[in-house]
């Protein structure tokens, strides 16, 4: 068996008969076990529960191909070697995770070979956040961080002081996030990390207790019994603010109407009056005739407008 993390090629022995793991985006070759196939063999290559055919090579008659289909998922990225019968999954998926069978044919026996393979997909940096939501009752003298990971399978999130495991959580479902706390002191000089890892690769970060680790907002710090007695009594003593302002505007606002009410009544019964008023016109006198021993007087009428 030879694994190598170094290379982007990795070589998976017919002989191990166990699982072997590859990196999302990486070549991983099958050996077929033989050094040289003879003329006669002919080779096939079946993939999954169902024993799919997705290559064959005759070397009697020097044909070989790959079923490499939309319908099977490996277009373009098959590779037979005609000399040993070795296959080549290039550019590899998480869709490629499954088991592969080898069988040789020739004037001999058939000899069949498993192989079981795993490919992970390529993992995220962790990302570290001042956790300002903790309710630790030492919150005042430690810092929490969050370290986090997103659309993760199959692996462990780690948090190391130097080289010292202090907690971990392990997850093999597809898809998921994962969070992991660490309290320390403010000004802890230690080194910490978080670590993400899985069979074949890990990421780290590194936390910068300097940077991070800075007292949180007081909008966010937990608040005390002190603290919230305070904004009860400012909450109340607004409340009653407020209500003192309402009725004192409705109290206005029925004296304004009572004053305009009053003026309009003034208004009406001056407007009365004036209607009232009554014009006299003037008398108009007349000489008296000859004939008459005394000046006759003769009135207007009365005359009254409303």
């Amino acid at each position: 068996m030879v694994v190598s993390l170094d290379s982007t090629l990795l070589c998976v022995f017919a002989d191990s008969g166990v699982v072997k793991s590859v990196m999302e985006g990486d070549s991983v070759t099958l050996e077929s076990g033989v050094a040289q196939l003879k003329e006669d063999d002919v080779v096939t290559w079946k993939f999954g529960h169902k024993n799919t055919q997705i290559a064959q090579m005759d070397l009697d008659t020097g044909i070989s191909f790959t079923f490499d289909g939309d319908a099977v998922g490996f277009r373009n990225r098959l590779k037979l070697d005609h000399q040993t019968g070795s296959l080549t999954i290039m550019n590899t998926s998480t869709a490629d995770s499954g088991v592969y069978q080898i069988t040789i044919r020739g004037k001999t026996k058939p000899t069949t070979h498993n192989f079981s393979v795993t490919v992970y997909a390529r993992l995220s940096v962790p990302v570290l956040n001042r956790d300002c939501s903790s309710s630790s009752s030492s919150s005042v003298q430690n810092c929490s961080v969050l370290c986090s990971v997103v659309n993760v399978s199959a692996v462990s999130l780690s948090w190391y002081k130097g080289n010292s495991l202090l907690s971990s959580i392990s997850v093999s479902d597809l898809s998921i996030s994962l969070s992991l706390p660490l309290e320390v002191e403010y000004q802890d000089n230690n080194t910490y990390i978080c670590v993400i890892n899985n069979t074949i690769s890990n990421q780290t970060t590194h936390l910068d207790n300097n940077t991070l680790c800075q007292p949180c907002p007081a909008s966010t710090s937990t608040t005390s019994p002190n603290s919230q007695l305070i904004l009860i009594s400012v909450a109340a003593a607004a409340g009653s603010l407020i209500s003192v302002t309402i009725v004192g505007i409705i109290w206005i606002c029925k004296n304004r109407k009572k004053t305009d009410q009053k003026e309009t009544v003034q208004k009406q019964t001056r407007d009365d009056h004036r209607d009232d008023e009554v014009t006299y016109a003037a008398p108009t006198f007349y000489k008296k005739n000859a004939q008459r021993s005394e000046d006759e007087v003769v009135y207007a009428g009365i005359v009254t407008r409303r």
